[in-house]
């Protein structure tokens, strides 16, 4: 589903927030729900300063995890590297196969909107990734470009976690745990700081919130919730000739 990364930016906010980006990676600005002022989070909190003990406790649990990473959670980490919706909740996806195209739109929409808020504060911080910091760290994520500060993988599964949350209650606890993976996956491929994990997760919370005051989300979500799939039917027993519902 790669069609959902449709990502620019302004030239002169690329080069100066994202100098190792390519191309295919730069991000539109997107107001699909909300205006450019409604997308301000003004009080959001700053990543640890360098050098302090929240700082180095980050680094220390990025070195932790270097170590004891083991294959499988490389993989895991690199299947999600376009954070798209198909590799975030693939398996898990309430929707069919293939996935509509007004759901497809939809999950577009919502996540495009989510990077470029993510992209704006990302540019406002300017947080170096782990590795640009510590010679020691090899991250099987690859030496990617971009900041760190917030993780816009974990703030896109955790947004798509909240909208399946909502589409589909019954599956809250799995779709929260998928989005949770991902996010963590970025710290075990060695290219963000934990405390980069939690301000994205802080920043999906907050832009729902303000999703849901959007009539054009909340038609999205309509939309998107008569497109889930139902429930296979149960079919009555049949024993001795006779039918029998359980």
């Amino acid at each position: 589903m790669s069609r959902l990364k449709h990502l620019f930016i302004p030239a002169f906010v690329l080069l100066l927030a994202f100098p190792s980006v390519s191309p295919a990676w730069q991000i539109f600005p997107a107001n699909y729900y909300l205006t450019s002022q409604q997308q301000q989070i003004l009080d959001f909190q700053t990543p640890p300063a360098p050098g302090s003990k929240e700082d180095l406790a980050d680094l220390a649990a990025v070195r932790e995890w270097q170590k004891k990473r083991t294959a499988a959670q490389c993989a895991g980490a690199n299947a999600e590297g376009n954070a798209t919706f198909r590799e975030f909740f693939g398996d898990l996806n309430p929707f069919p196969a293939p996935l509509p195209d007004d759901a497809f739109a939809a999950l577009g929409r919502v996540g495009r909107e989510t990077d470029w808020v993510v992209s704006k504060l990302k540019y406002r911080f300017g947080r170096s990734r782990p590795f640009q910091r510590a010679a020691d760290l090899n991250p099987c994520l690859g030496r990617i470009g971009g900041t760190s500060y917030p993780s816009g993988h974990a703030a896109l599964s955790r947004m798509y976690a909240l909208v399946l949350s909502n589409l589909a209650p019954e599956r809250r606890k799995e779709f929260m745990a998928r989005a949770d993976e991902a996010a963590l996956y970025r710290v075990i491929g060695g290219v963000h700081y934990p405390s980069d994990i939690a301000a994205g997760k802080k920043t999906a919370d907050i832009l729902y919130r303000r999703f849901l005051t959007s009539p054009v989300f909340l038609k999205d979500l309509e939309t998107m919730r008569a497109l889930i799939k139902k429930p296979a039917a149960v079919q009555p027993r049949v024993r001795d000739g006779k039918r029998r519902n359980l």
